[in-house]
Order: C-alpha cells, then sequence, then structure tokens
C-alpha cells in the first residue's frame, strides 16, 4: 500500500539544484528520510 508519492520534485538550495525532477514513492512499512542542507535536520518517516 502506497503511502506516500512525490512527482516531478525539485528543491533547490541557494542557486544549487539539490534534486531535480525527481519522482519517488514510499510503501507501508518502508522507512524513508530526507536531510536537509546542513545535514543536521534529518527528517524520517516510517
Amino acid at each position: 500500500m502506497q503511502v506516500l508519492e512525490g512527482e516531478k520534485v525539485t528543491k533547490y538550495f541557494g542557486g544549487l539544484a539539490a534534486v531535480s525532477n525527481v519522482d519517488f514513492q514510499v510503501d507501508q512499512g518502508e522507512i524513508f528520510g530526507l536531510i536537509g542542507p546542513n545535514r543536521r535536520q534529518p527528517r524520517l518517516w516510517s
């Protein structure tokens, strides 16, 4: 069962594209994490 989906996600930090046009999906039971620009603010979902 899919619980999170992103399509064509782009994220800039200043003028730098950290990710560009990324598609993803997270299914139930998977662990998913995002790391902020300074690697000190991780976001985890499970």
